[in-house]
């Protein structure tokens, strides 16, 4: 029996929805995809609707174990935490009505688990995405925020493993 899972990174956000999908064979990530869902025009709920339908489109498509979200983070404002865990929701939602479990990271987490740093800025993120799964290009800096968001799942796993620990923030099963 094999230890083969497939994991979706998420980095929500209102404008711009990174997401990554990697294949994971033991503790070896490959990558599958990842993009950007652009939810730039309209009324925000028509915006909401556009990550909700995407990451619904994604979900069926490619069929994900596991999810990895980015959790909220209050950085400028009020107003823009607010709207990013709107994002967050639409994009959550989507994985629903799906037998998939739902883990989430602090953007500080999964910088230090892909760069070694919590501090990283999203080049060093972009550069080490690369560099660990091999890409010919660099993805756009959301989607490689959400391949760091799979790959910090893929690492924990391991680690949640030998400790013992680790339990999802949502469980479809």
């Amino acid at each position: 029996m094999t230890d083969q899972r497939r994991i979706l990174g998420i980095d929500p956000g209102s404008r711009l929805t990174g997401f990554g999908v990697l294949d994971f064979l033991g503790d070896t990530p490959s990558y599958v995809t990842s993009g950007t869902i652009k939810s730039m025009d309209g009324a925000f709920a028509d915006r909401l609707r556009q990550i909700f339908e995407s990451v619904g489109g994604i979900v069926a498509e490619f069929q994900p174990d596991i999810v990895a979200i980015e959790s909220v983070f209050m950085h400028k404002n009020a107003g823009s935490a607010l709207k990013l865990g709107h994002a967050r929701s639409a994009a959550l939602c989507a994985t629903f009505e799906h037998n998939i479990d739902v883990f989430e990271y602090a953007p500080r987490e999964i910088k230090q688990a892909v760069v070694g740093t919590g501090a990283a800025t999203k080049e060093q993120v972009q550069h080490m995405v690369v560099s660990i799964l091999q890409l010919d290009g660099t993805p756009a800096p959301d989607a490689s925020d959400a391949l760091a968001a799979a790959l910090c799942h893929g690492n924990q796993r391991r680690v949640h493993a030998q400790l013992g620990t680790g339990k999802p923030i949502a469980s479809m099963q």
